[in-house]
């Protein structure tokens, strides 16, 4: 790349890259306050090539949400809800046996499954679920519960430790935790946007004793609210520290805020366009030098944005999803799922070699199908 093509503030961190230098928070905001959106691209895309190839992947999965009663009122939120308002629900564990049934028939092999932080819910019907759903196949990878619900679960449930509840979690089947519940780590945002939900530290301290005991997660950002460009850097630089301690992230998946079902005090705010999307995608790979993936989250930027993502430094377009709840309720009016099909057309058309994962990004072999395909 000639990097007489970049604006001129970018071609000093275009060398960096190039040299394999770490960038620092000062170019980041930088990265944040360009124009130059394309050359942005074309960085993230040399970290992306180093680490993936030209392979660009998707799992094959089924999101459930158990229920949305929730003890807390964040006020983004749309999919939360006391007991008695009218858009609660609580899934028996027969209906959820049945949903992934269902999913199993279809070829998923993973299960992604969050809830609100429900009031009342014991201890024993967690571990049950957990049980049920690997009985059904024992190599059906159980991704659940974010660190807000673990914390939940720890301290209100299991009244046990955070590392005492993870290990009776992981001893009844789970297999991994989701990255949801971090939003901004900045705790005058996350006052604002969240109030009562766990600090950042605490959101921290999940993720680093799941990472200790050996297993991995993936982890997220909640962007285009009330957040500056610093307050990004800032919740990036902490993922990029516990990943230096831990290496135990598998892969970054930002979002953008959907106003239009947040409480009236957020409602007003625009959504984050295409191009601020873009650019945040190229951003986070650039600064995450330690990460091994970045996935586009097409449920928030619809499908043919996450395939142009893929020339951002992009290399995963998540999954296949089915009913996702979350953002949907908040206002999203994406599709709520994709097919494998759908997913592999959209890879190939943005030029790179798609290919199946799992739920910690190993390449898996495509089915016989999607080889005819």
């Amino acid at each position: 790349m000639n990097s007489r093509l970049l604006s001129k503030e970018l071609r000093p961190i275009y060398e960096k890259v190039l040299a394999g230098i770490r960038v620092s928070d000062a170019d980041a905001t930088i990265l944040y306050e360009s124009h130059d959106v394309n050359g942005l691209g074309a960085i993230a895309n040399i970290i992306r090539e180093r680490k993936n190839g030209n392979v660009a992947t998707y799992i094959h999965n089924r999101y459930i949400n158990y229920s949305n009663v929730c003890i807390l009122s964040c006020q983004f939120c749309a999919f939360g809800a006391k007991k008695r308002e009218a858009h609660a629900f609580e899934l028996a564990i027969p209906e959820i046996e049945a949903a992934v049934r269902d999913g199993l028939k279809d070829g998923i092999t993973e299960i992604h499954m969050v809830g609100g932080l429900h009031p009342s819910l014991p201890g024993e019907w967690y571990l049950e679920l957990l049980r049920a759903l690997k009985a059904l196949d024992p190599a059906l990878h159980v991704k659940a519960f974010t660190a807000v619900e673990i914390r939940h679960l720890a301290q209100r449930v299991f009244k046990l430790s955070i590392r005492e509840t993870l290990e009776l979690l992981r001893e009844n089947g789970l297999g991994a935790i989701t990255g949801g519940g971090a939003e901004i780590f900045d705790q005058e945002i996350r006052d604002q946007i969240c109030k009562g939900k766990e600090t950042a530290d605490e959101w921290i301290e999940v993720h680093r004793t799941w990472h200790q005991m050996g297993r991995k997660s993936t982890c997220t950002m909640l962007y285009g609210h009330i957040e500056k460009p610093h307050h990004r850097v800032g919740h990036l630089r902490r993922l990029r520290e516990l990943q230096d301690e831990t290496g135990g992230f598998t892969g970054f998946i930002p979002f953008a805020f959907e106003p239009d079902g947040a409480r009236p005090v957020l409602r007003s705010i625009p959504h984050a366009t295409g191009v601020e999307e873009l650019r945040n995608l190229a951003v986070s790979r650039i600064y995450l030098d330690n990460f091994p993936h970045i996935t586009a989250y097409w449920i928030s930027l619809g499908l043919p944005l996450a395939q142009i993502s893929l020339n951002y430094g992009v290399d995963d377009l998540h999954g296949t999803i089915t009913e996702e709840k979350i953002f949907h309720m908040a206002g999203a009016t994406t599709p709520q799922q994709q097919t494998c099909l759908t997913l592999e057309k959209a890879i190939r058309e943005a030029g790179r070699e798609p290919m199946q994962r799992n739920t910690f990004y190993d390449r898996i072999p495509p089915t016989t199908e999607l080889q005819a395909a």
